[in-house]
């Protein structure tokens, strides 16, 4: 992993209110921990270069073995669904996918997400190169690690990547210190699914994850449908009580593994047991995912009946990728294709996340990049009486 920038300065805080804030780094010195471009360039050309031979070795050594026991809700009474804070009326949330690279790039849009002060943070997946333990601690729990952790809390998705050591250090290590504050207390992530809701919106986190790998080396090259497990299903069912028509709030699924794509492989298998569980009420949601190194918006598209606007987001710490899709574009809303810089001969793109802003039924949402520019702005609105998703002009 490409060792920290020599001008990373030492400053820390520890907030004291919980557990979840005492590696938050102050703003200045996350500000202050990027490297120049030449020094950036070095580090993330040799990201790439490292990429394939690191990769190849962190999955090789971590792969083998049974995947660690699947965790899911409810455990005793803790349901995974938390609440959005009521003390005001506009609820701040950092989405960033694919972040968790430790280079100077993903060093920086962890500092300028943190600048905005989230009262959410969500990871949406893939720490690399393998999500080991020693990963896992330098992207997310050292003092030194630039996550930028919400005022009321962070949660975690896990990727293909977590899972290519098994899982082992997602659960065990990172989960303990995922959580949202509630009250006087912290209620701690305890399954890789969840839900984070007020009386408008209910931001459903989708596990695709740990069902992305099955047989080692083989699902390289033929990826697993990514299903939902029939727990989280029961969740889904049970718990949030999809189907319910009284409830109309809108709905805004995260998941690592996108529904569909125009540039790779897509994974349709959740989508579809969605739509089932939605039963005859089905109604438009946004959908936000990452596992593509790209940010890209897409038009209303329907997978098994379910009508999706899509958003990937997976631009968060890997070189991004911008090159033009496989078939044709009009489904295409927005895509960032500027090139930033080139690495070995290789055109990469600008990092960075989706700022979502909540505010009663309305929902703006900004598309940040790494120099704190708004590339793509956007608004949603929900109307309660009928469920209906629906973009403003």
């Amino acid at each position: 992993m490409a060792e920290k920038t020599k001008r990373e300065l030492n400053e820390y805080v520890d907030v004291g209110h919980s557990e979840l804030e005492n590696h938050l780094r102050t703003q200045n010195a996350q500000l202050q921990n990027v490297a120049d471009d030449a020094d950036a360039s070095r580090k993330l050309t040799d990201f790439l270069w490292l990429n394939i031979f690191g990769f190849a070795y962190h999955y090789l050594k971590s792969r083998f073995g049974p995947r660690h026991a699947y965790q899911y809700y409810p455990v005793g009474e803790e349901t995974g669904v938390f609440k959005m804070p009521l003390e005001n009326q506009t609820t701040q949330i950092a989405l960033l996918s694919d972040w968790a690279s430790d280079t100077p790039e993903s060093d920086k849009i962890g500092a300028i997400a943190a600048a905005h002060k989230p009262d959410f943070s969500i990871h949406l997946g893939d720490i690399y190169f393998v999500g080991a333990p020693s990963e896992v601690h330098d992207n997310f729990i050292s003092p030194k690690a630039s996550w930028p952790r919400g005022k009321w809390g962070s949660l975690a998705l896990s990727g293909n990547h977590e899972m290519y050591s098994n899982g082992d250090a997602f659960f065990k290590t990172l989960l303990p210190t995922m959580g949202v504050r509630q009250g006087d207390s912290v209620s701690t992530q305890k399954a890789g699914f969840f839900c984070l809701e007020n009386e408008y919106w209910r931001i459903i986190g989708l596990d695709t994850g740990y069902t992305s790998v099955e047989r080692p080396l083989i699902e390289i090259l033929s990826p697993p449908n990514c299903h939902l497990r029939k727990e989280q299903l029961n969740w889904l069912k049970n718990q949030l009580h999809l189907s319910n028509p009284n409830d109309r709030r809108g709905i805004i699924f995260l998941s690592h593994h996108p529904p569909f794509s125009l540039f790779r492989k897509a994974f349709p298998k959740p989508a579809q047991q969605l739509s089932q569980l939605f039963g005859d009420f089905l109604r438009p949601v946004l959908w936000m995912w990452g596992h593509e190194h790209r940010l890209v918006g897409y038009q209303e598209t329907k997978v098994a009946k379910l009508p999706i606007h899509g958003r990937c987001i997976g631009h968060g710490g890997m070189p991004v990728e911008i090159d033009a899709p496989k078939i044709d574009t009009d489904s295409i809303v927005f895509y960032d294709q500027r090139k930033r810089k080139s690495l070995r001969r290789v055109d990469v793109g600008y990092n960075g996340f989706a700022w979502l802003k909540f505010t009663n039924e309305k929902l703006d949402i900004e598309y940040r990049d790494i120099e704190d520019k708004i590339v793509v702005t956007e608004s949603w609105e929900v109307d309660i009486k009928t469920g209906i998703l629906k973009k403003v002009l």
